[in-house]
Protein backbone atom coordinates (compact mmCIF):
# COMPACT_ATOMS: atom_id res chain seq x y z
CA UNK A 1 0.00 0.00 0.00
CA UNK A 2 1.38 3.45 -1.12
CA UNK A 3 -0.09 6.76 0.48
CA UNK A 4 -0.20 10.29 -1.61
CA UNK A 5 -0.82 13.43 0.13
CA UNK A 6 -1.88 16.05 -2.19
CA UNK A 7 -1.55 19.26 -1.96
CA UNK A 8 -0.26 19.78 1.72
CA UNK A 9 1.25 23.11 2.51
CA UNK A 10 4.98 21.43 3.80
CA UNK A 11 7.64 22.61 6.54
CA UNK A 12 9.56 19.71 6.03
CA UNK A 13 12.61 20.88 8.55
CA UNK A 14 15.08 19.61 6.28
CA UNK A 15 18.18 22.36 5.31
CA UNK A 16 18.43 21.24 1.77
CA UNK A 17 14.21 22.83 1.02
CA UNK A 18 12.71 26.05 1.50
CA UNK A 19 11.20 26.48 5.31
CA UNK A 20 7.94 26.42 3.99
CA UNK A 21 6.56 24.92 0.61
CA UNK A 22 2.96 25.56 -0.79
CA UNK A 23 0.75 23.13 -2.53
CA UNK A 24 2.76 20.13 -2.68
CA UNK A 25 2.58 16.13 -2.56
CA UNK A 26 4.31 13.60 -0.64
CA UNK A 27 4.47 10.45 -2.18
CA UNK A 28 5.37 7.43 0.95
CA UNK A 29 5.58 4.09 -0.34
CA UNK A 30 7.39 0.71 1.25
CA UNK A 31 7.41 3.02 4.73
CA UNK A 32 9.61 5.92 3.24
CA UNK A 33 8.71 8.85 1.06
CA UNK A 34 9.63 8.59 -2.26
CA UNK A 35 9.04 11.79 -3.38
CA UNK A 36 8.19 15.83 -2.98
CA UNK A 37 6.91 17.48 -5.81
CA UNK A 38 4.07 19.32 -7.56
CA UNK A 39 1.33 17.39 -9.51
CA UNK A 40 2.02 13.63 -8.38
CA UNK A 41 0.15 11.16 -10.14
CA UNK A 42 -1.35 8.09 -7.81
CA UNK A 43 0.05 4.94 -8.91
CA UNK A 44 -2.78 1.79 -8.58
CA UNK A 45 -3.77 0.92 -4.62
CA UNK A 46 -2.29 3.89 -3.67
CA UNK A 47 -4.56 5.88 -0.70
CA UNK A 48 -4.62 9.03 -1.57
CA UNK A 49 -5.07 11.82 1.16
CA UNK A 50 -6.43 15.20 0.42
CA UNK A 51 -4.52 17.89 2.38
CA UNK A 52 -5.69 20.89 0.82
CA UNK A 53 -5.13 24.22 2.76
CA UNK A 54 -3.50 21.95 5.67
CA UNK A 55 -0.26 21.78 7.09
CA UNK A 56 2.15 18.65 6.80
CA UNK A 57 5.32 18.34 8.64
CA UNK A 58 7.68 15.49 10.22
CA UNK A 59 5.96 14.06 13.64
CA UNK A 60 7.36 15.53 17.07
CA UNK A 61 10.32 13.74 19.02
CA UNK A 62 9.91 13.58 22.62
CA UNK A 63 13.15 12.96 24.05
CA UNK A 64 12.07 12.44 27.70
CA UNK A 65 9.50 10.89 28.72
CA UNK A 66 8.22 7.93 30.78
CA UNK A 67 4.73 6.28 29.28
CA UNK A 68 3.76 4.11 31.90
CA UNK A 69 3.63 7.14 34.10
CA UNK A 70 0.05 8.41 32.46
CA UNK A 71 -1.74 6.77 35.49
CA UNK A 72 -0.26 9.13 37.90
CA UNK A 73 -1.22 12.30 36.04
CA UNK A 74 -2.07 14.90 38.41
CA UNK A 75 -0.96 13.61 41.31
CA UNK A 76 1.65 16.24 42.37
CA UNK A 77 0.51 19.13 43.82
CA UNK A 78 1.71 19.72 47.29
CA UNK A 79 5.25 18.25 47.25
CA UNK A 80 8.48 18.49 45.78
CA UNK A 81 10.37 16.45 43.74
CA UNK A 82 12.31 14.38 46.02
CA UNK A 83 9.07 13.91 48.43
CA UNK A 84 6.86 13.17 45.36
CA UNK A 85 9.16 10.54 44.19
CA UNK A 86 10.14 8.68 47.99
CA UNK A 87 6.47 9.10 49.64
CA UNK A 88 4.07 8.85 46.53
CA UNK A 89 5.07 7.41 43.36
CA UNK A 90 7.68 4.56 44.12
CA UNK A 91 5.54 3.17 47.25
CA UNK A 92 2.73 3.11 44.05
CA UNK A 93 5.44 1.78 41.18
CA UNK A 94 5.93 -1.49 43.62
CA UNK A 95 2.44 -2.36 43.11
CA UNK A 96 2.41 -2.23 39.85
CA UNK A 97 2.14 -5.29 37.75
CA UNK A 98 3.15 -6.24 34.09
CA UNK A 99 -0.34 -5.86 32.88
CA UNK A 100 -0.61 -2.25 34.31
CA UNK A 101 2.75 -1.60 32.93
CA UNK A 102 0.94 -2.11 29.14
CA UNK A 103 -2.52 -0.49 30.05
CA UNK A 104 -0.72 2.95 31.03
CA UNK A 105 1.83 2.58 27.67
CA UNK A 106 -1.52 2.07 25.66
CA UNK A 107 -2.83 5.44 26.86
CA UNK A 108 0.54 7.55 26.29
CA UNK A 109 0.80 5.65 23.15
CA UNK A 110 -2.60 6.92 22.06
CA UNK A 111 -1.91 10.35 23.56
CA UNK A 112 0.96 10.53 21.29
CA UNK A 113 -0.58 9.76 18.00
CA UNK A 114 -3.47 12.37 18.73
CA UNK A 115 -0.95 14.70 19.39
CA UNK A 116 1.27 14.52 16.59
CA UNK A 117 4.46 12.78 18.53
CA UNK A 118 5.62 9.63 16.29
CA UNK A 119 8.37 8.93 18.68
CA UNK A 120 9.36 9.12 21.83
CA UNK A 121 12.72 8.32 24.28
CA UNK A 122 11.52 6.42 27.20
CA UNK A 123 12.62 5.90 30.44
CA UNK A 124 10.99 2.92 33.23
CA UNK A 125 10.89 -0.53 34.30
CA UNK A 126 8.72 -3.51 32.82
CA UNK A 127 10.09 -2.20 29.20
CA UNK A 128 8.80 -5.12 27.78
CA UNK A 129 5.40 -4.35 28.35
CA UNK A 130 5.47 -1.09 26.90
CA UNK A 131 7.16 -2.21 24.19
CA UNK A 132 4.03 -4.27 23.41
CA UNK A 133 2.11 -1.58 23.89
CA UNK A 134 4.01 0.75 21.13
CA UNK A 135 3.78 -2.12 18.53
CA UNK A 136 0.25 -2.29 19.17
CA UNK A 137 -0.37 1.06 18.62
CA UNK A 138 2.44 1.60 16.02
CA UNK A 139 4.55 4.45 17.07
CA UNK A 140 8.24 4.52 16.86
CA UNK A 141 10.58 4.48 20.62
CA UNK A 142 13.54 4.06 21.94
CA UNK A 143 13.17 2.82 25.18
CA UNK A 144 15.35 1.30 28.16
CA UNK A 145 14.98 -0.29 31.50
CA UNK A 146 15.64 2.52 34.53
CA UNK A 147 18.86 1.18 36.42
CA UNK A 148 19.69 3.08 39.87
CA UNK A 149 21.08 1.54 43.37
CA UNK A 150 17.58 2.41 45.47
CA UNK A 151 16.91 -0.26 47.75
CA UNK A 152 20.41 -2.49 46.96
CA UNK A 153 19.19 -3.74 43.77
CA UNK A 154 20.96 -2.29 40.87
CA UNK A 155 22.71 -5.51 39.54
CA UNK A 156 19.71 -7.01 39.31
CA UNK A 157 18.72 -3.98 37.10
CA UNK A 158 21.39 -4.12 35.45
CA UNK A 159 21.07 -8.04 34.47
CA UNK A 160 17.29 -6.96 33.62
CA UNK A 161 18.91 -3.96 31.25
CA UNK A 162 21.12 -6.53 29.17
CA UNK A 163 18.19 -8.94 28.99
CA UNK A 164 16.48 -6.08 27.33
CA UNK A 165 19.28 -5.24 25.43
CA UNK A 166 19.65 -8.64 24.14
CA UNK A 167 16.21 -9.58 23.61
CA UNK A 168 14.76 -6.42 21.67
CA UNK A 169 17.93 -5.14 20.07
CA UNK A 170 17.64 -4.89 16.13
CA UNK A 171 14.58 -7.11 16.34
CA UNK A 172 11.85 -4.16 15.66
CA UNK A 173 12.54 -1.33 13.26
CA UNK A 174 10.57 1.11 15.50
CA UNK A 175 12.39 0.21 19.00
CA UNK A 176 15.54 1.36 19.89
CA UNK A 177 17.31 1.11 23.10
CA UNK A 178 19.91 2.83 25.36
CA UNK A 179 21.21 2.42 28.42
CA UNK A 180 19.03 4.29 31.24
CA UNK A 181 20.74 5.86 34.41
CA UNK A 182 17.77 6.81 36.87
CA UNK A 183 20.31 9.75 37.67
CA UNK A 184 23.21 10.32 39.58
CA UNK A 185 22.28 10.92 43.13
CA UNK A 186 20.43 7.48 43.13
CA UNK A 187 22.80 6.00 41.18
CA UNK A 188 26.31 4.67 43.00
CA UNK A 189 29.75 5.36 40.92
CA UNK A 190 30.62 1.31 40.44
CA UNK A 191 26.82 0.89 38.49
CA UNK A 192 27.54 4.05 36.56
CA UNK A 193 30.96 2.17 35.25
CA UNK A 194 29.11 -0.47 34.40
CA UNK A 195 26.33 0.90 32.43
CA UNK A 196 29.15 2.77 31.16
CA UNK A 197 31.02 -0.11 29.66
CA UNK A 198 27.55 -1.83 28.62
CA UNK A 199 27.01 1.51 26.31
CA UNK A 200 30.46 1.00 25.00
CA UNK A 201 29.87 -2.74 24.00
CA UNK A 202 26.07 -2.40 22.66
CA UNK A 203 27.20 1.14 21.05
CA UNK A 204 24.30 2.78 22.38
CA UNK A 205 23.30 6.41 24.02
CA UNK A 206 22.82 7.07 27.71
CA UNK A 207 19.72 8.65 28.46
CA UNK A 208 19.71 10.25 32.35
CA UNK A 209 18.26 12.48 34.39
CA UNK A 210 20.55 15.18 35.38
CA UNK A 211 20.92 18.50 37.54
CA UNK A 212 17.21 18.65 37.72
CA UNK A 213 16.83 20.86 40.87
CA UNK A 214 19.29 22.11 43.42
CA UNK A 215 18.99 19.63 45.84
CA UNK A 216 20.03 16.78 43.08
CA UNK A 217 22.68 18.57 42.43
CA UNK A 218 23.95 19.21 45.93
CA UNK A 219 23.43 15.13 46.40
CA UNK A 220 25.72 14.39 43.51
CA UNK A 221 28.42 16.81 44.86
CA UNK A 222 28.62 14.90 47.97
CA UNK A 223 27.81 11.60 46.44
CA UNK A 224 30.82 11.88 43.88
CA UNK A 225 32.61 14.11 46.03
CA UNK A 226 33.40 16.53 43.51
CA UNK A 227 32.50 20.70 43.24
CA UNK A 228 30.23 20.25 39.97
CA UNK A 229 28.03 17.22 38.37
CA UNK A 230 30.14 18.28 35.43
CA UNK A 231 33.30 16.77 36.63
CA UNK A 232 31.59 12.97 36.72
CA UNK A 233 30.15 13.53 32.98
CA UNK A 234 33.84 14.93 31.50
CA UNK A 235 35.66 11.94 33.77
CA UNK A 236 33.66 8.95 33.32
CA UNK A 237 30.88 9.81 30.17
CA UNK A 238 33.80 10.88 27.27
CA UNK A 239 33.13 8.02 24.98
CA UNK A 240 29.38 7.71 25.01
CA UNK A 241 26.85 10.09 23.77
CA UNK A 242 24.50 11.28 26.54
CA UNK A 243 20.63 12.54 26.93
CA UNK A 244 20.71 14.20 29.50
CA UNK A 245 17.11 15.30 30.71
CA UNK A 246 16.02 18.63 32.77
CA UNK A 247 19.86 20.12 33.49
CA UNK A 248 17.97 22.94 34.99
CA UNK A 249 20.52 23.64 37.85
CA UNK A 250 24.06 24.64 35.80
CA UNK A 251 25.91 27.60 36.15
CA UNK A 252 27.23 29.77 32.75
CA UNK A 253 30.40 27.87 33.19
CA UNK A 254 29.25 24.30 33.40
CA UNK A 255 27.39 25.00 30.38
CA UNK A 256 30.71 25.75 28.62
CA UNK A 257 32.33 22.55 30.27
CA UNK A 258 29.39 20.90 28.85
CA UNK A 259 29.43 21.56 25.33
CA UNK A 260 32.42 20.03 24.35
CA UNK A 261 30.89 16.68 25.80
CA UNK A 262 28.91 14.49 23.39
CA UNK A 263 25.33 15.89 24.69
CA UNK A 264 22.26 16.26 23.97
CA UNK A 265 19.98 18.31 26.61
CA UNK A 266 16.01 17.22 26.83
CA UNK A 267 14.08 20.46 28.15
CA UNK A 268 11.93 19.82 29.78
CA UNK A 269 9.82 23.17 30.88
CA UNK A 270 6.46 22.06 31.56
CA UNK A 271 7.42 19.66 34.64
CA UNK A 272 10.25 21.28 35.70
CA UNK A 273 7.82 24.31 36.86
CA UNK A 274 4.88 22.07 38.08
CA UNK A 275 8.17 20.28 40.38
CA UNK A 276 9.51 23.85 41.31
CA UNK A 277 12.99 23.01 39.90
CA UNK A 278 13.31 26.22 37.85
CA UNK A 279 14.49 27.15 34.12
CA UNK A 280 16.70 25.46 32.03
CA UNK A 281 19.40 27.95 30.36
CA UNK A 282 18.71 26.46 26.96
CA UNK A 283 19.49 29.61 24.97
CA UNK A 284 22.65 30.23 26.44
CA UNK A 285 23.39 25.87 25.67
CA UNK A 286 22.09 26.13 22.01
CA UNK A 287 24.10 29.67 21.92
CA UNK A 288 27.00 27.40 22.93
CA UNK A 289 26.12 24.96 20.36
CA UNK A 290 24.50 22.04 22.85
CA UNK A 291 22.10 19.80 20.69
CA UNK A 292 18.81 20.82 22.56
CA UNK A 293 15.52 18.72 22.09
CA UNK A 294 11.76 18.68 24.05
CA UNK A 295 10.61 16.25 26.44
CA UNK A 296 7.45 16.15 28.34
CA UNK A 297 8.58 14.20 31.32
CA UNK A 298 6.25 11.35 32.77
CA UNK A 299 2.16 12.92 33.08
CA UNK A 300 2.48 12.82 36.62
CA UNK A 301 5.30 15.88 36.26
CA UNK A 302 4.55 16.99 33.39
CA UNK A 303 0.38 16.76 33.23
CA UNK A 304 0.36 15.99 29.22
CA UNK A 305 2.50 14.28 25.96
CA UNK A 306 1.28 17.49 24.19
CA UNK A 307 4.16 18.99 22.60
CA UNK A 308 2.27 21.91 21.34
CA UNK A 309 2.33 22.78 24.84
CA UNK A 310 5.81 22.10 25.58
CA UNK A 311 6.99 24.26 22.60
CA UNK A 312 5.09 27.00 23.69
CA UNK A 313 6.36 27.33 27.20
CA UNK A 314 10.07 26.71 26.00
CA UNK A 315 9.85 29.81 24.11
CA UNK A 316 8.04 32.03 26.61
CA UNK A 317 10.29 31.20 29.21
CA UNK A 318 13.55 32.15 27.23
CA UNK A 319 12.28 35.27 26.67
CA UNK A 320 10.90 35.55 29.93
CA UNK A 321 13.96 34.48 31.88
CA UNK A 322 17.14 36.73 29.74
CA UNK A 323 13.92 39.72 28.91
CA UNK A 324 14.78 39.28 25.29
CA UNK A 325 12.08 38.72 23.34
CA UNK A 326 14.58 37.71 20.49
CA UNK A 327 15.34 34.47 21.70
CA UNK A 328 13.98 31.11 20.29
CA UNK A 329 12.53 31.95 17.13
CA UNK A 330 9.51 30.04 16.59
CA UNK A 331 11.02 27.82 13.76
CA UNK A 332 13.98 27.14 15.96
CA UNK A 333 11.53 26.14 18.47
CA UNK A 334 9.97 23.56 16.00
CA UNK A 335 13.47 22.21 15.39
CA UNK A 336 14.05 21.33 19.16
CA UNK A 337 11.12 19.38 18.81
CA UNK A 338 11.58 17.36 15.82
CA UNK A 339 15.08 17.73 13.85
CA UNK A 340 16.82 18.27 17.40
CA UNK A 341 14.76 15.56 18.74
CA UNK A 342 16.23 12.90 16.00
CA UNK A 343 19.73 13.96 16.31
CA UNK A 344 19.54 13.76 20.23
CA UNK A 345 18.43 9.90 20.06
CA UNK A 346 20.63 9.10 16.63
CA UNK A 347 17.89 8.96 14.64
CA UNK A 348 18.47 11.83 11.88
CA UNK A 349 19.73 9.39 9.40
CA UNK A 350 16.26 8.27 8.73
CA UNK A 351 13.27 10.40 10.69
CA UNK A 352 13.15 14.31 12.00
CA UNK A 353 12.11 16.07 8.63
CA UNK A 354 10.67 15.11 5.25
CA UNK A 355 12.98 14.59 3.16
CA UNK A 356 13.50 11.93 -0.13
CA UNK A 357 14.57 8.77 1.58
CA UNK A 358 13.90 9.06 4.63
CA UNK A 359 11.10 7.29 6.97
CA UNK A 360 7.61 8.32 6.74
CA UNK A 361 7.16 9.84 10.35
CA UNK A 362 4.99 13.32 9.77
CA UNK A 363 1.68 14.76 10.54
CA UNK A 364 -1.16 16.38 8.99
CA UNK A 365 -2.15 19.68 10.77
CA UNK A 366 -5.52 21.54 10.62
CA UNK A 367 -5.02 25.52 11.66
CA UNK A 368 -7.88 26.57 9.94
CA UNK A 369 -9.58 27.52 13.71
CA UNK A 370 -10.51 30.35 15.68
CA UNK A 371 -7.52 29.87 17.62
CA UNK A 372 -4.99 30.12 14.60
CA UNK A 373 -7.05 32.50 12.64
CA UNK A 374 -5.90 34.79 10.88
CA UNK A 375 -1.75 33.75 10.73
CA UNK A 376 0.27 36.52 10.84
CA UNK A 377 3.46 33.86 10.83
CA UNK A 378 2.97 29.92 9.96
CA UNK A 379 5.28 28.67 12.65
CA UNK A 380 4.40 31.04 15.36
CA UNK A 381 0.78 30.32 14.76
CA UNK A 382 2.21 26.24 15.40
CA UNK A 383 4.48 27.25 18.06
CA UNK A 384 1.75 29.70 20.28
CA UNK A 385 -1.82 28.85 18.82
CA UNK A 386 -2.35 25.53 17.92
CA UNK A 387 -2.76 22.06 20.50
CA UNK A 388 -2.81 18.63 19.96
CA UNK A 389 -6.13 18.45 18.87
CA UNK A 390 -5.49 20.37 15.46
CA UNK A 391 -3.69 16.78 14.21
CA UNK A 392 -5.69 15.24 11.86
CA UNK A 393 -3.60 12.59 10.66
CA UNK A 394 -0.50 10.82 11.73
CA UNK A 395 1.68 8.31 10.06
CA UNK A 396 4.43 6.67 11.72
CA UNK A 397 6.83 4.27 9.44
CA UNK A 398 4.50 5.01 6.38
CA UNK A 399 1.26 4.12 7.85
CA UNK A 400 -1.72 5.67 8.39
CA UNK A 401 -2.47 5.21 12.58
CA UNK A 402 -4.54 7.88 12.90
CA UNK A 403 -7.01 9.85 10.51
CA UNK A 404 -9.39 12.69 10.69
CA UNK A 405 -8.66 12.15 14.34
CA UNK A 406 -9.82 8.53 14.45
CA UNK A 407 -7.14 5.55 15.67
CA UNK A 408 -8.45 2.30 13.88
CA UNK A 409 -8.84 -0.69 15.52
CA UNK A 410 -8.14 1.02 19.49
CA UNK A 411 -11.12 1.18 21.81
CA UNK A 412 -10.24 4.55 23.88
CA UNK A 413 -12.87 3.50 26.39
CA UNK A 414 -11.50 0.30 27.96
CA UNK A 415 -8.21 1.57 27.91
CA UNK A 416 -9.38 4.95 29.97
CA UNK A 417 -11.50 2.72 32.23
CA UNK A 418 -9.07 -0.01 32.74
CA UNK A 419 -6.37 2.76 34.15
CA UNK A 420 -8.76 4.14 36.40
CA UNK A 421 -9.25 0.83 38.36
CA UNK A 422 -5.38 0.73 38.00
CA UNK A 423 -4.69 4.10 39.96
CA UNK A 424 -7.42 3.33 41.90
CA UNK A 425 -6.28 0.21 43.44
CA UNK A 426 -2.53 1.33 43.77
CA UNK A 427 -3.57 4.33 45.93
CA UNK A 428 -4.69 2.05 48.43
Amino acid sequence: MSILIKNCNLISMAENREKYEPNVDIYIKDKKIVKIDKNIKPEEDTEVIDADNKICMPGFVNTHAHLSMSIFRETLDGYTLQDWLTKKIWPMEDKLTREDIYYASLLSCIEMISTGTTCANDQYFMAEDTIKAANEIGVRLQVTRAVNDVGGLGEQRIEELEDLIKTYKDKYENITLNIGIHGLYTTGLDTVKKLIDMAKKYNLPVHMHFCENEKETLDIKSAYNVESPVQVLEEYFTETHNILAHVVDLSYEEIEVLSKLDVSVAHCPISNLRLGCGVAKIQKMIDKGINVSLGTDGQGSGSNLDMFDTMKFAGLLQKGIFKNSKNMNSYEILKLATINGAKALKLDKEIGTIEEGKVADLFILDLNTETCEPCGNIFSDIVYNAKGSNVLTTIINGKIIMENREIKGVSKQKIYKKCSEIIERIQK
